[in-house]
């Protein structure tokens, strides 16, 4: 007979901890392997832990509404057991014991900040003691909903829980007049994601309370959950890889006719709309077998060359936040393959039903800053990746055109790239050379290709 801990699961590259929302087992429950255990939340995406194990819930280690950092043991499985043991029904309150001495190398920093504000933290992260999951109050504060408002929302979920379904009704009945809005008071003028201050803690400092005095004209908005976690990624990022951006730019007026010719018939047989997200995905693919070191990672003094291709790409959240999403073994797709995996990804962004499996495992970032008419950027690395490139808005230009018979000047469809990557292991000479056989490879699309 043993003893396996339930671990909480690593849920995306910048997810550090999750909100438990509901037990679907209890101590002395049996269990099977695969078998939904408890339900949680984070700041985008909502989802259900399994049981890594059969046996019987031997302790539950931490309560509903706790917030628990990724890599932390949440509960433990008695393998091997026949009748269920003889356990309190309660949950045990968690304790500084229960938490393990060390965790995943990359969540080590995480779990040291959170220990000492878990015991600070309240249970409820609204006024008329209810809670609500980051996903709704991330919402709550893009759509201008204020808590006296939220807290009146009648909730369809589990013993009374606002859902995502709720509010989106409630913004939409807002806007239509059907419901008028109370005047706020000063004291209900902070936006609804201003988390409590022991919160708050969890990834800030004592910074807050030298707060610098405004004399000008001025509105203070207290970053919501989300906001805070995006921004302590992307500093780590910044502090852990000396980044370089590379620019070039390419002439793809081959690909978007090919494109404007064959999506409507792309669409008829294959039932997805043909973007051209999978199409800048194949180039990349052909680019990193030529140049393994850009799909690699780094590892104190060794770079981990990577033998699996998995493509990250950026996709918009209902709140407006981004989220990275992989496309696992892009190599191994066709364009048909890729376009599904595109496609179906981004519909689970936009719904918010993607599984925790599906933003792991990222060996490079494609970046579309064109799709927010951005002709170019310098974006972040995704850590632990060691470069992200990105593609800038496709725009037609006058350019000179090389031919046998001399230079002319012709109106193409030109495209800028950029790419930021790691200084300590990719120097500029390969980076660059990178960068320009993407580029290489998307002007010489071949026109004439079959779908």
């Amino acid at each position: 007979m043993a003893v396996v801990d339930l671990i909480m699961p690593k849920l995306g590259e910048s997810i550090m901890e999750a909100t438990i929302l509901k037990w679907h087992k209890q101590p002395g429950d049996p269990v099977k392997m695969d078998e939904t255990v408890l339900e949680i939340a984070t700041d985008k995406v909502d989802s259900e832990v399994p049981s890594t194990a059969e046996g019987v819930i031997e302790e539950i280690l931490f309560n509903v509404n706790d917030v628990v950092p990724i890599g932390t043991a949440i509960a433990r499985i008695r393998t091997g057991a026949t009748e269920p043991a003889n356990t309190a029904t309660a949950p045990a309150a968690p304790a500084a014991s229960s938490t393990p001495a060390a965790t995943a190398v990359e969540t080590a920093p995480a779990v040291a900040v959170q220990t000492e504000a878990a015991t600070a933290r309240p249970a409820m992260n609204g006024t008329a003691n209810k809670f609500y999951s980051p996903l709704v109050l991330n919402i709550a504060a893009s759509e201008g909903v204020s808590m006296s408002e939220l807290e009146n929302i009648p909730g369809t979920g589990n013993e009374g829980r606002v859902t995502k379904k709720d509010i989106l009704a409630f913004v939409e009945a807002k806007r239509s007049g059907k419901i008028v809005s109370a005047p706020a008071t000063v004291t209900d003028s902070r936006p609804v994601a201003s988390q409590p201050a022991a919160q708050a803690n969890v990834i800030t400092t004592s910074a807050e309370s030298h707060t610098p005095a405004f004399t000008g004209n001025a509105e203070i908005i207290e970053m919501d959950r989300m906001r805070k976690l995006i921004a302590d990624h992307m500093v780590r990022s910044v502090h852990t890889s000396p980044h370089v951006t590379s620019f070039t730019e390419a002439d793809v007026t081959n690909l978007v006719l090919w494109r404007d010719r064959v999506k409507k018939e792309f669409e008829k047989r294959e039932g997805e709309k043909l973007t051209f997200t999978p199409l800048f995905i194949e180039a990349i693919v052909r680019c990193l077998k030529k140049f393994p070191w850009l799909n690699s990672s780094l590892d104190g003094n060794k770079i981990i060359v990577k033998k699996d291709i998995n493509i990250g790409m950026a996709a918009a959240l209902p709140s407006g936040n981004l989220i990275v999403p992989v496309i696992k073994n892009a190599d191994q797709l066709n364009l048909v393959g890729l376009s599904k995996q595109v496609n179906g990804l981004a519909n689970a962004a936009r719904s918010n039903k993607l599984k925790p499996d599906d933003t792991q495992g990222g060996t490079f970032t494609l970046t579309n800053v064109g799709t927010f008419g951005s002709l170019m950027g310098t974006p972040i690395i995704n850590q632990p990746q060691v470069a992200i490139l990105a593609v800038g808005a496709i725009k037609k230009r006058p350019v000179v055109i090389e031919t046998e018979q001399g230079d002319s000047i012709a109106i193409r469809h030109m495209m800028y790239l950029s790419m930021s990557y790691d200084h300590r292991i990719i120097d500029g000479a390969l980076g660059a050379t990178f960068l320009n056989a993407v580029a290489k490879e998307l002007e010489q699309f071949d026109p004439a290709r079959s779908i």
